[in-house]
């Protein structure tokens, strides 16, 4: 279960840069959790370097390892989701969600300065959602997959691999990230349902920062820890807010707080971030 990242961006990235990336395993954790129990949390450290050797970006990002059958049958996160009806929603309440998709607004060329910014201040409201199975198959495409692959692909991996093929109710060897599109394997781990990708989220907090500090900012920082899953039908929104600003090192940084809740007020995501911004007579 994929549950955080913790990223530093060092300099601009240009279009079709050659990465080279260097990673280790960080650290394991023990944990007790009210999902399933013990629990290990497993972190992983990057850092990505362009051509020349010359560090870019770094980042931890950290991942649960839980017992399927015990976050199934003993685990009481979702005992308030445990043989509720699926969510309908009325046109009206996706309409007043739509809003906030018809609301937002993208900063882009405009500067927004490091003067403008004052603390307290809110960022417009995110949109994501609903939730729909569809929607998880795209972010996969995109995010890509080491274990979704088919026909001899994945006999290939299975061969090599037997843990990656997981049984399905046919009896055949199906990859573990069926969870995203599986009701019924979903379940059998000890989630509500079908659900989201965790790093997901965090390119969504990063979404609320990008699209408000414009083109001429530059988000160097994201914490972000993912607080629950969003299964078939949950609609997000995102809200951030400005919690400092200073001046370090020859930058104008801001800092900001960022919280993501499902439909029912319940915490999906939430997270701390930092931009750099330009000030006013200076390029």
């Amino acid at each position: 279960m994929f549950a955080g990242c913790d990223f530093d961006w060092y300099a601009p990235i240009p279009r079709n840069s050659e990465i080279v990336t260097e990673a280790y395993l960080k650290d394991l954790v023990e944990h007790e959790t009210s999902f399933a129990g013990r629990s290990v949390q497993q972190t992983y450290h990057v850092d990505f370097f362009d051509k020349t050797g010359k560090m870019l970006a770094s980042g931890d990002s950290w991942c649960f390892r839980t017992d399927r059958d015990l976050a199934r049958e003993a685990g009481t996160k979702y005992d308030d989701l445990k043989g509720n009806a699926t969510k309908q929603y009325s046109e009206e309440e996706l309409a007043e969600h739509n809003v906030l998709y018809e609301e937002e607004r993208i900063r882009g060329s405009l500067p927004r300065y490091f003067e403008e910014v004052e603390v307290g201040q809110s960022l417009p409201k995110l949109a994501k959602g609903p939730m729909t199975v569809t929607g998880f198959i795209c972010y996969a495409q995109g995010w890509g997959g080491l274990y979704i692959r088919a026909n001899k692909l994945a006999w290939q991996m299975q061969a090599r691999h037997p843990a990656t093929g997981i049984k399905n109710k046919y009896g055949i060897p199906d990859c573990p990230e069926r969870v995203h599109w599986e009701e019924e394997f979903a379940c059998k781990v000890g989630a509500p349902g079908a659900y989201d990708y965790g790093p997901e989220r965090c390119s969504w907090l990063s979404h609320s920062i990008t699209n408000w500090i414009g083109d001429s900012g530059r988000l160097i920082h994201l914490y972000s820890e993912i607080r629950r899953h969003n299964p078939v039908g949950d609609l997000i929104v995102i809200e951030g807010e400005v919690i400092d600003k200073r001046k370090e090192n020859g930058k104008n940084l801001v800092d900001f707080e960022l919280v993501a809740k499902n439909q029912d007020g319940e915490l999906s995501a939430k997270g701390k971030a930092t931009a750099s911004l330009p000030s006013r007579g200076f390029n």
